[in-house]
């Protein structure tokens, strides 16, 4: 059975732009080390493996590892996996479809113009707040200074999948002088469950966009991202219960990847209903290049295997 891959942009308004993701088909018979070794070699911050063509209780089982190890849920490879499934698997144009990931089954919704696929949406879990953060520790993780932290907020773990740490700062000069302190961030990372960090403001460089964005997760293998799905479900959870805590409902457009000369845009929902935060993010996925998979897998070399050259 033939092993399609496809490079993507994911939250991308253009090719180049955007987070890039490789997807993988028929991937059933790739071993975990495959599949972590393949991630490696490619080196995007999120490689997904479409195990089957065929749907397995309603969904298409998808794994996703980063260049360190497998992760249960990544947004951007949630879109991209869908954005294949559709394009390349179904005849028709289906407005729900379902991928089954480590986290557990995730619900997309695709958006249509004049025919063509706009958008593509992915339901993420119910919001759920975890404990406040010192804002010293917080501060020093990213190299800044606990006084250019944004008082107005706490710093506090959400996660709508993935967990991260939410940290706001008022201006965009800060956000543009962050970096991870490696120390620091060992230090803030052992004591939370989150990994990844998330810097917002409300400072943006399109005027119509509500939040710029950087996120941070070396212990992931992500020194930092253009663009994370996960991230954004985060922001729009927090962004409901803290900065627009009279809002029911909001629409909200976040940009990141700027610093790294990969701007992207996402797209989030979020609504209240009774003491649950629903999040959908979507965003746009343009397609770089695609190919088939022409690869013997011999035995990690790191391993105990003795590799014997001939005498010279």
């Amino acid at each position: 059975m033939e092993r399609r891959f496809y490079l993507l942009d994911v939250f991308a308004e253009g090719p180049y732009s955007g987070n890039q993701l490789a997807v993988f088909r028929n991937a059933s018979s790739l071993t975990e080390d495959d599949m972590l070794r393949l991630a490696r070699e490619v080196h995007f911050s999120e490689t997904a493996f479409i195990l089957s063509d065929v749907p397995r209780e309603g969904g298409y089982d998808v794994r996703v590892f980063t260049p360190v190890h497998e992760i249960p849920f990544s947004g951007h490879a949630v879109l991209g996996a869908a954005w294949v499934l559709q394009r390349e698997l179904l005849d028709e144009s289906p407005g729900f479809m379902r991928v089954n990931l480590g986290v557990g089954t995730v619900d997309i919704s695709f958006d249509y113009h004049h025919g063509d696929l706009d958008a593509i949406w992915m339901a993420h879990r119910s919001a759920e707040y975890g404990p406040f953060i010192g804002v010293e520790s917080a501060a020093l993780a990213v190299g800044l200074e606990a006084s250019e932290v944004d008082s107005r907020w706490p710093i506090q773990e959400v996660s709508t999948g993935l967990p991260f740490i939410m940290i706001p700062v008022p201006s965009m000069d800060i956000i543009q002088r962050a970096r991870i302190e490696p120390g620091a961030y060992d230090c803030l990372s052992n004591a939370s469950t989150a990994k990844a960090i998330l810097l917002f403001t409300p400072e943006t460089y399109n005027p119509e966009n509500d939040f710029n964005v950087r996120m941070f997760a070396p212990e992931y293998g992500v020194r930092e991202d253009p663009a994370s799905g996960a991230g954004a479900g985060s922001l729009a959870a927090y962004v409901i219960k803290h900065v627009r805590p009279d809002a029911r409902e909001l629409d909200l457009r976040i940009e990141q990847g700027y610093e790294v000369r990969r701007p992207s845009l996402l797209f989030a929902r979020v609504r209240r209903e009774k003491d649950e935060t629903h999040v959908l993010v979507g965003g746009r996925v343009v397609m770089v290049a695609q190919g088939a998979l022409s690869i013997t897998f011999y035995p990690d070399p790191r391993g105990c295997e003795v590799v014997r050259l001939p005498a010279v």
